[in-house]
């Protein structure tokens, strides 16, 4: 870990140890808040604020923690973070709070988090760490903003429906509607359809790596041509 570049983090991040799809983490609220693009990309923005600042923090003062005592420490310090999204998002984005409701609170419980604060920070010094966070946020607002996407689409004929209440002018600007004529299949919206939707998320990416590496391989096995033997003198 210590010999990986910056580029293999965010690398990391973004596919390859991308935490819904690789390890199944997060599955709470990329399975409960992903009804809509413009929810998934609320609670990822979030999510991926508390992970990098609580990165940051772990890292800060990882030489200064007893291994007894870290795990409560590392919670205390998502705890605030969280905290601190949860008034802002009250302050600034409240309508978009009301939509999301229990799951703010409920990142401090995030495995993802945790798991990165034990797994990375804890052993890397801040901007790696930061960059950890980073990568690892947006790698799980992706999946967040496309799962909800999916469901919205397919289930009710529209894309990013009420992102102004995030983006404002922007958001009205990023919203697709297929008209009232559009007839979807509520089944996306259901809580079924976040397991239908995330399990062909992750076989599409299996597919994908699963292809990358059989051509990676096929080179390997292609053998050389023996050089041809010299004409007898």
């Amino acid at each position: 870990m210590a010999g990986q570049t910056y580029l293999d983090i965010v690398r990391d991040g973004l596919w390859n140890n991308n935490q819904p799809l690789v390890a199944l983490l997060g599955m709470c609220p990329l399975l409960a808040t992903t009804t809509s693009a413009t929810n998934g990309l609320g609670m990822g923005i979030a999510t991926t604020a508390v992970l990098t600042g609580s990165n940051l923090v772990v890292s800060l003062i990882r030489h200064l923690v007893r291994p007894e005592i870290r795990l409560p420490v590392f919670v205390l310090i998502i705890a605030s973070f969280v905290t601190a999204v949860d008034l802002s998002m009250q302050a600034w984005f409240f309508e978009l709070y009301k939509v999301l409701g229990i799951f703010i609170p409920l990142i401090v419980v995030n495995c993802i988090i945790i798991g990165r604060a034990e797994a990375f920070a804890v052993k890397n010094p801040p901007l790696r760490a930061v960059v950890d966070g980073l990568a690892m946020g947006a790698g799980m607002t992706l999946v967040l903003m496309v799962l909800g996407g999916l469901r919205e689409f397919v289930g009710q004929g529209t894309l990013f429906a009420q992102a102004d209440l995030m983006l404002g002018a922007v958001g009205k600007a990023l919203m697709v509607n297929l008209g009232s004529d559009f007839h979807g299949a509520i089944l996306a919206i259901l809580p079924p359809g976040a397991f239908i939707f995330l399990g062909l998320l992750i076989a599409l990416k299996n597919l994908i790596d699963k292809r990358v590496k059989q051509r990676q391989a096929a080179p390997a096995k292609a053998t050389p041509t023996d050089a041809e033997p010299q004409a007898a003198g």
